[in-house]
């Protein structure tokens, strides 16, 4: 059990020196005033989002950039999704909808979508983002200049999370958490090691010329963690990506309660730690059972360190990913318990290929 300890211990000083050092590094998208006039394909991949879609189109309809064409790929929607979007860009000539083709052998749905979309993009530019976010003012112009700065094919964005109902609050921070005292986030472009791969499928930047190139979507057609992937191909072929935060330019509301928190968390969760059950399963151990072991211990020198490094680790993790600071620390111990919860479910899934997303099976390969 000591051993044990120690270990639990040494990871959490570990986590800890990595939260600091994102912390202290800043990683988040830079707002520039410099405004650029390339021009720009915006696409969104679309399947039953009509609750979702019109608010992202009028933010981007909103926002201060003006070289852009948008266009929405419907991906087999069974509600108004198509009519919506349709209805919408009679008025507004720089958007427009296109029906999906059918889903081929060997794609996962969203893979596919991103495939059409960007063939049928004219920008210099591709800007992927999904159906439930809204852009700000400056985002654009922010984008292509770290691109250009950075001599970068990709940027990926974690995006700034709305949270509305309490199970929003209990699931969706543990991604900023998780992430941010996981990988230094600096590393994903100072390191060619693919090791070093981080990204966000909602919201991917990409130069066009590189894309069409490269196909990546094509390359990831059967992962589930594309982004991922992705960011891992293109630093395998030595080109330059880059992830970092939103810095309020970017929101988005992934899951509005519990159910569907818990669904979407656990069809990704386990592919994002290779599909090892074990590695999850120790992470498990370390992370959130071993802190509950030593709080249990009731020994009040062994929680002194843990309590301390858990307490700013979350301070540290809300300010960077905009969340609110005493939401994330007084939800901690719940926060940690549903992690516990999607964990296994996302097992369970994967050892019975059960996982679903929007009616169609989920299989990681």
């Amino acid at each position: 059990m000591t051993i044990f300890i120690y270990a639990v211990l040494i990871f959490m000083v570990i986590r800890f020196s990595v939260t600091v050092f994102n912390f202290l590094s800043n990683p988040k998208l830079p707002r520039v005033i410099k405004h650029y006039n390339d021009f720009v394909s915006i696409l969104i991949p679309a399947r039953d989002e009509e609750e979702d879609i019109i608010p992202l189109l009028e933010s981007i309809k909103n926002q201060d950039y003006q070289n852009y064409e948008v266009i929405v790929l419907d991906d087999h929607s069974s509600d108004k999704t198509f009519e919506l979007v349709s209805a919408f860009s009679l008025v507004n000539p720089q958007f427009r909808i296109e029906h999906g083709d059918e889903l081929p052998t060997g794609w996962l749905g969203k893979n596919y979508a991103c495939h059409q979309l960007a063939a049928l993009a004219k920008g210099k530019y591709l800007l992927f983002v999904d159906a439930d976010e809204a852009i700000k003012k400056g985002f654009i112009n922010s984008l292509i200049n770290r691109m250009e700065i950075g001599h970068l094919a990709l940027i990926s964005i974690f995006t700034n999370q709305v949270m509305k109902s309490v199970g929003e609050w209990l699931t969706v921070p543990l991604m900023h958490f998780i992430l941010l005292n996981l990988l230094p986030l600096r590393l994903v472009k100072s390191s060619s090691n693919p090791a070093f791969a981080a990204a966000s499928g909602q919201c991917m930047f990409f130069k066009a010329d590189n894309y069409k190139k490269n196909q990546w979507h094509q390359q990831v057609r059967n992962k589930v963690v594309e982004d991922v992937e992705i960011m891992k191909a293109v630093k395998l072929q030595k080109f330059n990506g880059e992830a970092l935060l939103g810095n309020g330019l970017i929101y988005c509301r992934m899951y509005k309660n519990l159910n569907e928190s818990l669904n979407g968390f656990s069809k990704n969760l386990l592919a994002g730690f290779g599909n090892n059950v074990i590695i999850l399963l120790f992470y498990q151990l370390l992370v959130t059972v071993g802190p509950l072991i030593l709080l249990l211990n009731f020994n009040i020198s062994l929680l002194v360190l843990p309590l301390t490094l858990i307490f700013l680790s979350r301070i540290m993790v809300s300010y960077l990913s905009g969340q609110n600071v005493l939401i994330n620390l007084l939800l901690h111990p719940f926060q940690m318990f549903f992690f516990l919860i999607i964990s296994f479910l996302s097992i369970i899934q994967h050892i019975f290929k059960t996982g679903t997303w929007k009616g169609r099976s989920i299989k990681a390969i």
